[in-house]
């Protein structure tokens, strides 16, 4: 016989909206909210999954946020008094259930991003950090056709407890950065590059095979998997 046990997800935990169930226990259990994916849901249950969020005290973020879903919701929100953030090259939206944010007391996030070409997903990758608590430094354009950028930024980053390394093309970018710092890498490889990048697939594949002890590897245009991942490593860095 199976018997249960103290860590079962009760129904009071789940906030049924229909359409949505949404998991109002994540926090609890898993560090953080439960997220918003924006692609395949409609503008109104975006709306009502944030007011949701907020009636229970919960900031809500969501992601892959097109121009006519963050402008709905921007409109919507503006009338409520709601404290929000819309970025709209992330593709990101986020509401504070406070009026103002929580102070960033959960470790240091760097970002870094190989090119501009980058932007969208290290974009995400920053927005997601941020959320998550963490205090977040933006290191831009230092890819490895000019090795000498990144160096000039090494004393922003180099005390990280984590860092998020975004690059396209041949991807080598977090093999470079973790020869110099000591703490775990997270590399996202961007579909950014010429044909035989294969969308992405080629960055991905160098990142796999990285050199660099400290570096691991999420998806192709992965931000926010890599933002979020990193916001944990931060907080438990924080919580020891």
């Amino acid at each position: 016989m199976i018997h249960s046990h103290s860590n079962n997800i009760h129904s009071h935990s789940i906030a049924d909206l229909g359409e949505v169930q949404l998991d109002l226990g994540r926090q609890e259990r898993c560090g953080f909210p439960e997220v918003i994916y924006g692609e395949g849901k409609t503008k109104e249950t975006i709306l009502k999954i944030f007011y949701s969020l907020k009636e229970h005290g919960l900031d809500g973020f969501a992601t892959r946020i097109d121009t006519e879903k963050g402008q709905f919701l921007e409109q919507e929100l503006s009338t409520t008094g709601c404290s929000f953030r819309y970025n709209p090259t992330a593709r990101t939206f986020r509401l504070l259930a406070h009026s103002e944010p929580l102070p960033t007391t959960h470790g240091k996030i760097a970002i870094i991003s190989a090119g501009t070409s980058d932007a969208p997903v290290a974009e995400e990758a920053r927005e997601t950090a941020l959320w998550t608590g963490a205090e977040v430094v933006f290191v831009q354009d230092v890819g490895v056709a000019g090795p000498h950028r990144l160096q000039a930024k090494l004393p922003e980053f180099q005390d990280a407890d984590a860092i998020v390394v975004v690059a396209g093309m041949e991807g080598a970018l977090p093999s470079v950065v973790g020869g110099f710092v000591a703490c775990p890498i997270i590399a996202v490889p961007t579909s950014v590059g010429y044909g035989a990048s294969f969308g992405g697939l080629a960055a991905l594949l160098g990142m796999l095979n990285s050199c660099a002890s400290n570096v691991t590897v999420v998806n192709i245009d992965a931000g926010f998997k890599a933002g979020y991942v990193a916001g944990l490593i931060a907080k438990r860095k924080t919580q020891q």
